[in-house]
């Protein structure tokens, strides 16, 4: 099942996003990435299957605080 997961990412500087790319590209199941928000705190992970409480969890581990804003069902077309 595809789905869309937004998590809301403490990211102080540019070398903490960076960090955070790398850690969300590794997850599995991963197949889109991206920034948003006002000013670009928002991660949007879009794949199939992904753990979004695992995902959080590496993201406190390695860049800062976490929190998972929505996490939904995404429709192909």
């Amino acid at each position: 099942m595809k789905q869309k997961i937004v998590l809301k990412v403490q990211m102080n500087c540019e070398k903490c996003r960076s960090k955070t790319l790398t850690v969300v590209s590794d997850a599995d199941g991963v197949s889109h990435v991206g920034f948003e928000g006002e000013q670009r705190q928002n991660v949007v992970v879009i794949g199939d299957d992904v753990d979004a409480a695992g995902l959080a969890c590496k993201l406190k581990k390695k860049v800062g605080h976490t929190k998972i804003i929505s996490v939904e069902a995404v429709k192909e077309k």
